[in-house]
């Protein structure tokens, strides 16, 4: 009697978990189809999408970078040509090529693909963008901004480079299909005298909370935004990413704008003036291309992150080496 209890139960467990993974396996993302709209190519669109392009700091995936410098400064040249980031697990990090090359970049994708995939994480066949691009961040995006993005896209300079998509393992490659989700109703952009809520969007652009947030099995520490501790392994260089809560001594909490202006105006250092690239100056904060956004809106950064709440956590960025201030 036992025996036959217990068989039926292995077999009921084998059927739901058969039946589990049948449903990963052969479910698609949630998406909608994509706009069939084309961008208007104008100055001010086009300024506008160099400008979110800056923010979102699509260069720091998308480009060639001058690994013998501080920062890696990004190789003109190379701008958006995509990039092999190393190997994580049953990872395989690879960005793509997003330039007009008709190869091996997006030039075949229509504008109405490329908004699809940067809010929503689609890719032009159908599936699933490896969420390190930020798209759960980009879909709030407005559809002024995004189109403006599409816009500055179109412009650059076709480059041609393999650039693999990312390889993934089971059972990651299942599990990011419930990632992306389609944005259903019109977004508006937020304007200067909208306050706080200026200020959110710009970070939410931003995706400061990704790189400043602790993860757990990918997901992030609802109890711990903002407040750092990230850890950043890139080509074996390590950084952590800083406390930028209101928490005073170990955030940003004893700050006023000025120190935290002054901290984006340091980095305004030509190209060329750059010093040799060190482990110890390792990072991966956009310093360089964020200090070139007007102040009034890095003033903006400040106000919404002194509006959260406080975090004690003391951050040592470089482990090796103990650095002063935010890095």
């Amino acid at each position: 009697m036992w025996k036959k209890i217990l068989g039926y139960g292995f077999v009921a467990i084998v059927t739901i978990a058969g039946g589990v993974f049948a449903y990963l396996y052969y479910r698609r993302p949630a998406m909608a189809p994509a706009a069939n709209i084309r961008v208007a190519m104008t100055p001010e669109r086009i300024a506008r999408g160099k400008y979110i392009f800056t923010l979102a700091d699509c260069d720091g995936c998308h480009s060639e970078r001058d690994l013998t410098k501080r920062y890696w400064p990004v190789v003109d040249s190379g701008r958006g040509r995509g990039n092999f980031m190393g190997k994580e697990g049953p990872i395989t990090l690879s960005v793509p090529n997003i330039t007009p090359d008709r190869e091996t970049g997006i030039g075949t994708w229509t504008d109405g693909e490329k908004i699809r995939a940067i809010r929503e994480g689609i890719h032009k066949d159908g599936s699933t963008l490896f969420p390190m691009m930020p798209y759960s961040e980009y879909r709030y995006m407005s559809d002024d901004d995004v189109q403006s993005l599409v816009a500055y896209l179109n412009t650059l300079a076709p480059v041609r480079h393999e650039s693999p998509r990312p390889t993934v393992g089971f059972p990651v490659n299942l599990l990011i299909k419930g990632v992306p989700k389609p944005v259903k109703k019109p977004i508006a952009t937020p304007t200067p005298a909208d306050g706080r809520v200026y200020g959110e969007y710009l970070v939410t652009l931003g995706a400061c909370v990704v790189c400043h947030t602790e993860e757990i099995r990918g997901a992030p520490v609802r109890e711990m935004l903002f407040a750092g501790g990230r850890q950043f392994n890139v080509f074996g260089n390590v950084v952590v990413s800083a406390n930028i809560t209101p928490h005073k001594g170990t955030g940003i909490g004893d700050w006023d704008v000025n120190r935290f202006l002054d901290r984006f105006r340091q980095h305004r250092t030509p190209k060329e003036s750059l010093p040799a690239f060190t482990k110890e100056l390792f990072t991966i904060m956009p310093w360089r291309s964020l200090a070139t956004l007007p102040e009034s809106d890095l003033e903006a950064i400040f106000s919404y992150l002194m509006s959260q709440r406080a975090v004690e956590n003391k951050v040592n960025a470089h482990p090796a080496v103990q650095m002063a201030g935010v890095q």
